[in-house]
């Protein structure tokens, strides 16, 4: 039975899509059966895999909103071991589609139960929101892991988003953990930097991960050719920083990487 984690922040730029894309393909790399989810109607999960929004027919709007099966949207990527159920602008209509659907709560749950067996790793990237979509999704997942960036306003609203997960764990999904979070747009050079760190781990004690992801203008270029940026270049510092945080994630969860 694979393990559901979802990518949230309902800010946006913190990195959310771009951590989605690289642990996604880095896990893939590493061995293990990956989908990724692209539940942002911004779709940028989706062509940050080479897959041109417009042509695809069926996105995760259908599976949510119509009950179309998850299976015959999975899309294959050209990366090992990784598979894409893909997003569209359709998916912008759906949280309000699905305030009249009953047990709307569960929509995604119940969609993506079929396949979880099938893959090893569900990673799912959330809107930059905590409306019914994300609160969906929340319903849906094991876990969430939660980017922060080394910014001024980095702890904006995060009391918030803890919230809503107490309120879906206490609710709906009591099983859903606080995977960790990961620190983006990290610059060391910047006191401002060492502060956010620190604030960061005051907020989340023990879950904060070691590994930080570096400003880096390859992180920014791979989605435009896209690609993860490990696949477009393997050797630039943010392939390293996703590398080294995908390993630690697979050490967590007491995987390690398989023989290539």
């Amino acid at each position: 039975m694979g393990k559901a984690i979802a990518i949230v922040n309902q800010k946006g730029g913190v990195g959310k899509t771009t951590s989605a894309i690289n642990l996604a393909a880095a896990i893939g790399h590493y061995g293990y059966k990956t989908l990724l989810v692209d539940a942002d109607p911004q779709g940028n999960a989706t062509s940050g895999l080479g897959i041109n929004k417009r042509d695809v027919s069926e996105s995760t709007y259908d599976m949510i909103v119509s009950g179309v099966k998850a299976e015959s949207i999975i899309k294959k990527t050209d990366y090992a071991n990784l598979d894409v159920l893909p997003s569209n602008m359709n998916l912008a209509g759906a949280e309000l589609e699905l305030v009249d659907i009953e047990k709307r709560e569960a929509r995604i749950k119940n969609a993506l139960a079929p396949i979880k067996e099938k893959y090893d790793f569900i990673i799912i990237d959330c809107p930059p929101s905590l409306g019914l979509l994300t609160v969906n999704i929340l319903c849906a997942v094991d876990s969430v892991i939660v980017p922060i960036q080394c910014e001024y306003y980095a702890l904006e609203g995060l009391s918030q988003l803890m919230n809503t997960i107490r309120q879906v764990k206490r609710l709906y999904n009591p099983l859903i953990e606080l995977e960790g979070v990961l620190l983006t747009m990290y610059d060391g050079r910047l006191n401002l930097t060492q502060q956010v760190v620190g604030e960061v781990k005051r907020f989340f004690p023990q879950k904060v991960y070691a590994t930080v992801i570096p400003r880096n203008v390859r992180l920014s270029e791979a989605p435009s050719f896209g690609q993860p940026v490990y696949y477009y270049d393997k050797s630039s510092k943010g392939s390293i920083a996703y590398d080294e945080f995908t390993k630690e994630f697979l050490k967590k969860n007491n995987r390690r990487p398989k023989e290539k």
